[in-house]
C-alpha cells in the first residue's frame, strides 16, 4: 500500500505544482508585476505548496 500511496501523491503533487504555477503565472500578467519580481513571487508559491504538500504526506503516512 504505502509504495502505491507514494506513487499517487507524487502524480497528485506534480499536478497540484503545475496548476499553482500556471494560476501565479496568469496573476503575474494580470496584475503586471515587473520581471525583476517575478522569480521571487514562483519561489516563494512553490516553497510554500511544497512545504504544505510535505507536511500533508506525513500527516497522513504517520497517523
Amino acid at each position: 500500500m504505502s509504495w502505491f500511496f507514494m506513487v499517487a501523491y507524487f502524480i497528485f503533487s506534480w499536478f497540484i505544482l503545475y496548476n499553482m504555477n500556471a494560476m501565479t503565472y496568469k496573476l503575474i500578467i494580470q496584475k503586471e508585476i515587473p520581471e525583476v519580481k517575478q522569480p521571487g513571487v514562483f519561489r516563494m508559491i512553490n516553497v510554500c505548496i511544497t512545504i504544505l504538500l510535505i507536511s500533508l504526506y506525513v500527516k497522513v503516512v504517520f497517523t
